[in-house]
């Protein structure tokens, strides 16, 4: 069997665990978004005892809020529920939920799936990512930038307040209007939700439940799809020599974690079969790469390796890897090597 033979086979066996299960999507739901509710419900109640109350029920809703996310970026593939409107209306809510507009991250998304790995096609989806030689081209204050952007207290600390504050909040200007008045959607029902929690327990409160939900949750969000991407020999390359199947099943990790973590992320970590079958839903990626031998041999990283790729800050094309900015700055000329280490 050649290559392109094993490449069709491997699809077609993933393609049989493409199919949305209703009993299994509604259970999703009830053991994720009620608690989500609850844990919110029981913080804006324990606030007036102790503050901290209300933290520990925010940490606790993060968990359950990034699992509800899980649920809206199945629905932005069509693959939480067999019917498309069944899809659009519990993205619509749980994107309220997450405070993620539904239609704009769905195409988005879906235009980072076609060209996850393409170096010629960043810049939709994706986390920046700058190769060797286009770090090096770039002006003292331009490398500057890209290392403060790359800085891990950046990134994973002020990244979830630009993503929701203002990334999540406005479109692209290539955006239909049918994509922007859905934005205007949720951004009207985030904003009435927020003022109705401030105005009946207080700005303070709300910090304290919501701001705590929606910043760990950020965290743990952009964490997880950077270390899904971002590992030495994750698999990038330019658009003629670029191949679906490789990009997905090389250039996505399987990250193996705890399974309490894995249940909270919605077994995402099996990023590999997601990115080879976006149509496949979260609950049954597991089965799909415990069922096929080839999709065992995708890069594995843990919760302790995972901790390395924090050092990856540029791709080098001509070794096929991630790079660490000291790497790069050893081969340049000592007057092009003044900036800060990020």
């Amino acid at each position: 069997m050649n290559d392109a033979e094993k490449t069709k086979q491997l699809r077609k066996e993933v393609a049989a665990y493409a199919k949305a299960e209703r009993n299994k999507s509604i259970m999703q739901m009830i053991n994720t978004i009620i608690p989500l509710l609850l844990l919110w419900s029981a913080g804006y109640y324990l606030v007036q005892f102790s503050p901290w109350y209300a933290v520990a029920c925010g940490v606790l809703s993060s968990a359950f809020l990034v699992r509800t996310f899980i649920i809206f970026h199945d629905c932005t593939h069509g693959s939480f529920f067999k019917n498309k409107k069944a899809n659009d209306i519990v993205g619509n809510i749980t994107g309220i939920l997450t405070s993620f507009p539904y239609m704009k991250w769905r195409r988005e998304h879906l235009i980072h799936h076609a060209s996850s790995g393409n170096l010629d096609k960043r810049g939709i989806g994706d986390i920046d990512m700058l190769t060797v030689d286009e770090y090096l081209a770039k002006s003292k204050l331009g490398r500057l930038g890209y290392r403060l952007y790359r800085n891990p207290i950046v990134m994973f600390g002020l990244g979830p307040l630009y993503l929701v504050l203002v990334l999540n909040r406005f479109n692209k200007k290539d955006a239909k209007k049918k994509e922007r008045l859905n934005t205007h959607f949720i951004n009207l029902m985030v904003l009435l939700l927020c003022a109705t929690l401030i105005y009946f327990f207080g700005w303070q409160s709300f910090l304290l439940v919501h701001g705590i939900t929606l910043f760990a949750a950020g965290s743990m969000g952009i964490w997880l799809f950077y270390i899904q991407h971002t590992y030495e020999d994750s698999y990038f390359e330019y658009d003629p020599e670029w191949d679906y199947v490789k990009a997905a099943v090389e250039g996505s990790s399987f990250y193996k974690l705890p399974k309490v973590l894995q249940w909270v992320t919605g077994n995402i970590g099996y990023h590999h079969v997601h990115h080879l079958a976006p149509r496949v839903p979260n609950y049954k990626l597991e089965e799909a790469h415990e069922s096929i031998t080839p999709l065992q041999k995708a890069t594995t990283i843990t919760l302790k390796t995972s901790l390395e790729s924090i050092r990856y800050k540029l791709y080098d094309p001509k070794q096929k890897k991630f790079v660490t900015f000291k790497e790069v700055d050893r081969k340049v000329p000592v007057k092009n090597n003044k900036s800060i280490h990020a």
